[in-house]
Protein backbone atom coordinates (compact mmCIF):
# COMPACT_ATOMS: atom_id res chain seq x y z
CA UNK A 1 0.00 0.00 0.00
CA UNK A 2 1.49 3.40 -1.53
CA UNK A 3 1.81 6.22 1.37
CA UNK A 4 -0.42 9.38 0.93
CA UNK A 5 3.58 11.43 0.26
CA UNK A 6 3.62 8.89 -2.29
CA UNK A 7 0.37 9.41 -3.73
CA UNK A 8 0.46 12.97 -3.93
CA UNK A 9 4.40 12.66 -5.81
CA UNK A 10 2.92 10.91 -8.42
CA UNK A 11 -0.09 12.80 -9.29
CA UNK A 12 0.42 15.09 -12.02
CA UNK A 13 0.45 19.01 -11.50
CA UNK A 14 -2.45 20.16 -12.26
CA UNK A 15 -4.16 17.64 -9.95
CA UNK A 16 -1.59 19.04 -7.32
CA UNK A 17 -3.02 22.33 -7.96
CA UNK A 18 -6.63 21.44 -7.55
CA UNK A 19 -5.81 19.38 -4.36
CA UNK A 20 -4.26 22.85 -3.04
CA UNK A 21 -6.80 24.34 -3.76
CA UNK A 22 -9.72 21.58 -2.20
CA UNK A 23 -7.02 22.00 1.39
CA UNK A 24 -7.34 25.91 0.92
CA UNK A 25 -10.95 25.47 0.17
CA UNK A 26 -11.78 23.69 3.29
CA UNK A 27 -9.32 25.73 5.39
CA UNK A 28 -11.30 28.70 4.23
CA UNK A 29 -14.86 26.97 5.07
CA UNK A 30 -13.23 25.75 8.43
CA UNK A 31 -11.99 29.26 8.99
CA UNK A 32 -15.18 30.67 8.18
CA UNK A 33 -17.35 28.05 10.83
CA UNK A 34 -15.28 28.09 13.65
CA UNK A 35 -13.01 31.53 13.98
CA UNK A 36 -14.71 33.90 11.54
CA UNK A 37 -18.49 33.46 12.38
CA UNK A 38 -17.99 33.33 16.32
CA UNK A 39 -16.28 36.68 16.31
CA UNK A 40 -18.31 38.28 13.57
CA UNK A 41 -21.15 37.11 16.55
CA UNK A 42 -19.23 39.09 19.02
CA UNK A 43 -18.41 41.70 17.34
CA UNK A 44 -22.43 42.55 16.57
CA UNK A 45 -22.90 41.61 20.16
CA UNK A 46 -20.41 44.13 20.79
CA UNK A 47 -22.26 46.59 18.89
CA UNK A 48 -25.90 45.98 20.27
CA UNK A 49 -24.07 46.62 23.57
CA UNK A 50 -22.49 49.84 22.42
CA UNK A 51 -25.98 51.02 21.38
CA UNK A 52 -27.27 49.85 24.80
CA UNK A 53 -24.80 51.72 26.32
CA UNK A 54 -25.05 54.75 24.45
CA UNK A 55 -28.74 54.94 24.80
CA UNK A 56 -27.97 54.44 28.90
CA UNK A 57 -25.47 57.55 28.76
CA UNK A 58 -28.14 59.62 27.16
CA UNK A 59 -30.51 58.80 29.80
CA UNK A 60 -28.27 59.48 32.28
CA UNK A 61 -27.39 62.80 30.90
CA UNK A 62 -31.06 63.72 30.13
CA UNK A 63 -31.75 62.59 33.75
CA UNK A 64 -28.28 64.48 35.02
CA UNK A 65 -30.08 67.77 32.92
CA UNK A 66 -33.61 67.44 35.08
CA UNK A 67 -32.02 66.75 38.31
CA UNK A 68 -29.78 69.99 37.41
CA UNK A 69 -32.91 72.20 37.02
CA UNK A 70 -35.31 70.26 39.69
CA UNK A 71 -32.08 71.27 41.94
CA UNK A 72 -31.93 75.16 40.73
CA UNK A 73 -35.72 75.11 40.73
CA UNK A 74 -35.63 74.48 44.53
CA UNK A 75 -33.22 76.56 45.48
CA UNK A 76 -34.88 79.41 44.00
CA UNK A 77 -38.12 78.60 45.84
CA UNK A 78 -35.98 78.00 49.26
CA UNK A 79 -34.63 81.54 48.53
CA UNK A 80 -38.12 82.83 47.79
CA UNK A 81 -39.56 81.25 50.77
CA UNK A 82 -36.81 82.41 53.02
CA UNK A 83 -37.58 86.38 51.47
CA UNK A 84 -41.61 85.54 52.45
CA UNK A 85 -40.90 84.35 55.78
CA UNK A 86 -39.26 87.56 56.39
CA UNK A 87 -42.10 89.80 54.94
CA UNK A 88 -44.39 87.80 56.27
CA UNK A 89 -43.37 85.24 59.54
CA UNK A 90 -45.70 82.77 60.98
CA UNK A 91 -44.77 84.55 64.53
CA UNK A 92 -45.62 87.55 65.21
CA UNK A 93 -42.10 88.54 66.50
CA UNK A 94 -44.06 91.58 68.29
CA UNK A 95 -40.16 92.41 69.70
CA UNK A 96 -38.23 92.42 66.86
CA UNK A 97 -40.98 94.38 64.99
CA UNK A 98 -40.77 96.99 68.14
CA UNK A 99 -36.75 97.01 67.97
CA UNK A 100 -36.98 97.79 64.09
CA UNK A 101 -39.29 100.56 64.43
CA UNK A 102 -37.23 101.99 67.35
CA UNK A 103 -33.98 101.65 65.12
CA UNK A 104 -35.97 103.63 62.02
CA UNK A 105 -36.97 106.10 64.52
CA UNK A 106 -33.31 106.59 65.94
CA UNK A 107 -31.36 106.53 62.42
CA UNK A 108 -34.17 109.14 61.15
CA UNK A 109 -33.26 111.45 64.16
CA UNK A 110 -37.39 111.12 65.61
CA UNK A 111 -38.40 110.84 69.19
CA UNK A 112 -40.85 108.40 70.07
CA UNK A 113 -43.05 109.46 72.61
CA UNK A 114 -45.38 106.99 72.68
CA UNK A 115 -45.67 102.99 71.34
CA UNK A 116 -49.09 101.15 72.10
CA UNK A 117 -48.83 97.36 70.70
CA UNK A 118 -53.04 96.90 70.22
CA UNK A 119 -54.26 93.06 69.86
CA UNK A 120 -53.99 90.98 66.97
CA UNK A 121 -56.68 90.89 63.86
CA UNK A 122 -57.07 87.71 62.42
CA UNK A 123 -58.29 87.23 58.96
CA UNK A 124 -59.20 84.83 56.04
CA UNK A 125 -55.24 84.58 55.07
CA UNK A 126 -53.16 86.74 57.53
CA UNK A 127 -53.04 88.38 60.86
CA UNK A 128 -52.76 92.09 61.17
CA UNK A 129 -50.42 93.28 64.64
CA UNK A 130 -51.24 96.87 64.51
CA UNK A 131 -48.64 99.29 67.00
CA UNK A 132 -49.55 102.69 68.02
CA UNK A 133 -47.02 104.90 67.64
CA UNK A 134 -46.69 108.85 68.90
CA UNK A 135 -43.36 110.80 67.07
CA UNK A 136 -41.82 113.81 67.16
CA UNK A 137 -39.22 115.24 65.00
CA UNK A 138 -38.83 117.92 62.08
CA UNK A 139 -40.61 117.11 58.37
CA UNK A 140 -37.78 115.46 56.69
CA UNK A 141 -37.03 113.33 59.55
CA UNK A 142 -40.41 112.26 59.52
CA UNK A 143 -40.39 111.52 55.55
CA UNK A 144 -36.91 109.82 56.24
CA UNK A 145 -38.63 107.47 58.76
CA UNK A 146 -41.40 106.34 56.65
CA UNK A 147 -39.02 105.80 53.55
CA UNK A 148 -36.83 104.12 55.83
CA UNK A 149 -39.79 101.84 56.95
CA UNK A 150 -40.95 100.39 53.81
CA UNK A 151 -37.20 99.43 52.83
CA UNK A 152 -37.50 96.93 55.69
CA UNK A 153 -38.03 93.08 54.92
CA UNK A 154 -41.03 92.84 56.93
CA UNK A 155 -44.24 94.01 55.37
CA UNK A 156 -45.44 96.90 57.10
CA UNK A 157 -48.16 99.28 56.53
CA UNK A 158 -48.40 102.81 58.00
CA UNK A 159 -52.16 103.63 58.33
CA UNK A 160 -53.97 106.60 60.29
CA UNK A 161 -51.43 109.14 60.08
CA UNK A 162 -52.38 112.48 61.81
CA UNK A 163 -50.62 115.33 62.26
CA UNK A 164 -50.54 117.89 65.28
CA UNK A 165 -50.35 121.47 64.66
CA UNK A 166 -46.60 122.35 64.22
CA UNK A 167 -44.80 123.86 67.02
CA UNK A 168 -42.12 126.58 65.83
CA UNK A 169 -38.83 126.43 68.24
CA UNK A 170 -36.45 129.12 70.09
CA UNK A 171 -33.93 127.82 67.59
CA UNK A 172 -36.44 128.70 64.50
CA UNK A 173 -37.05 124.64 63.95
CA UNK A 174 -41.12 123.39 63.43
CA UNK A 175 -41.35 120.31 65.15
CA UNK A 176 -44.33 118.33 63.88
CA UNK A 177 -45.98 115.55 66.79
CA UNK A 178 -47.56 112.39 64.37
CA UNK A 179 -49.55 109.85 65.47
CA UNK A 180 -49.49 106.77 63.08
CA UNK A 181 -50.69 103.17 63.61
CA UNK A 182 -48.39 100.90 62.15
CA UNK A 183 -49.03 97.07 60.86
CA UNK A 184 -47.29 94.44 60.86
CA UNK A 185 -48.93 91.02 59.46
CA UNK A 186 -47.69 87.01 59.96
CA UNK A 187 -49.04 84.44 57.95
CA UNK A 188 -51.51 82.03 60.29
CA UNK A 189 -49.80 78.81 61.32
CA UNK A 190 -50.89 75.57 60.82
CA UNK A 191 -51.32 74.95 64.83
CA UNK A 192 -53.59 78.14 65.33
CA UNK A 193 -51.43 80.23 66.87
Amino acid sequence: MASLEDTFVGLPGWAKALALVAVLVLLSFAYYGVVHSSVSSELEAARAQKQQLQDQIRDAERREKQYLELTQELANREAADLQNRRTLPEKAEIAAFLQDLNRVAELSGLTIRLVEPRPEQRQELYSKIPVVLALKGRFHQLTKFFYNISKLDRAISMENIRMTQPTLLPSGEVVVSVDVRATTYRRPSGKGN
